[in-house]
């Protein structure tokens, strides 16, 4: 790619020194949330030119709760996970916040998603769990058979079950609304998977934090790995990009790439070194969102 190919990225300050930007999301109503892990609060930002006028915080009822990822919700709130006071968080798009505890403070709540249900659905790193919770806060746990498998990233699949990483089982797995379980074990030892999404072309795709690699496993379990040219850049986040195949952050490089479905990667170094990437989002229009947990938001222009 020459240099005149390269996209435009920007970088914006959010929220006060330290607060951590980490997690983020489009809402339904055109702008970016995001969690601020450090500070315990949630940015709303608008997703424009003039982003750094366009920005609100809301502090949550605890500074220390570690807010993590965040995502819309069935009923057009943002929902996300306190992974330090086991709680899960909602925002209505007019600043009003509620919490709903999880049947364990220590759980440690870390992906969310919603469900083709009406439900969301949260990972449960410390109980080997996926838990399912109503928008009246009503919760339900299912266990999952791989002990210490430290569940973390969770996306609705397309075939009516919810798909998660299992950070330390070193495995994909699977969770019928019936509560059948299916794990499928990725093929390189310690790959440490994390985030993950749905593809457009119908398969999950998901990064290799500890492998530098992402992957993709179909429906049916068949499950593909592609390196990455740094093997140190640990990937953190994925999100499928509208035009086809799916950006990413690599937190260990401060970069932002792209995979496309037959698997050719391009990589985009952000302005600021070590700025660690982490949540990435990307709007209809194909731009692309991250969160830099040292204090900003980036936005790629493809």
């Amino acid at each position: 790619m020459s240099d005149r190919d390269q996209p435009a990225i920007r970088e914006f300050a959010i929220g006060r020194p330290g607060a951590g930007p980490y997690g983020i999301t489009a809402g339904p109503d055109g702008a970016l949330w995001l969690t601020l892990v450090h500070s315990g609060e949630i940015a709303r930002l608008r997703a424009t030119e003039e982003v750094a006028d366009e920005t609100t915080v809301w502090p949550l009822d605890s500074g220390e709760c570690g807010p993590m990822v965040i995502t819309t919700g069935p009923d057009g709130a943002l929902w996300f996970t306190r992974s330090r006071d086991g709680r899960i968080g909602r925002i209505g798009p007019d600043g009003a916040l509620t919490s709903f505890p999880l049947p364990a403070p220590d759980s440690g709540p870390y992906g969310i998603t919603a469900g083709p249900d009406g439900a969301l659905w949260c990972t449960l790193m410390n109980r080997d769990a996926i838990a399912r919770i109503t928008t009246e806060g009503e919760v339900t746990e299912f266990r999952l058979p791989v002990a210490g498998g430290f569940p973390s990233a969770v996306v609705a699949g397309p075939d009516e079950a919810l798909w998660c990483t299992l950070n330390q089982g070193n495995a994909i797995g699977r969770l019928g609304f019936d509560g059948d379980t299916t794990v499928y074990p990725l093929p390189t030892p310690g790959a440490g998977p994390v985030g993950m999404t749905l593809g457009g072309d119908g398969a999950l795709w998901f990064v290799e934090l500890l492998a530098g690699r992402i992957g993709r496993i179909t429906p049916d379990g068949r499950i593909q790995e592609f390196p990455l040219p740094d093997r140190t850049a640990k990937p953190h986040a994925i999100a499928a990009d509208p035009a086809g195949g799916c950006w990413f952050t690599e937190w260990g490089t401060g970069r932002i790439g792209h995979i496309d479905t037959t698997g050719e990667i391009r990589e985009h170094p952000l302005p600021t070194p070590s700025s660690e990437p982490h949540g990435i989002a990307v709007t209809a229009d194909g731009t692309v969102w991250a969160a830099l947990e040292t204090g900003s938001v980036a936005r790629l222009t493809p």
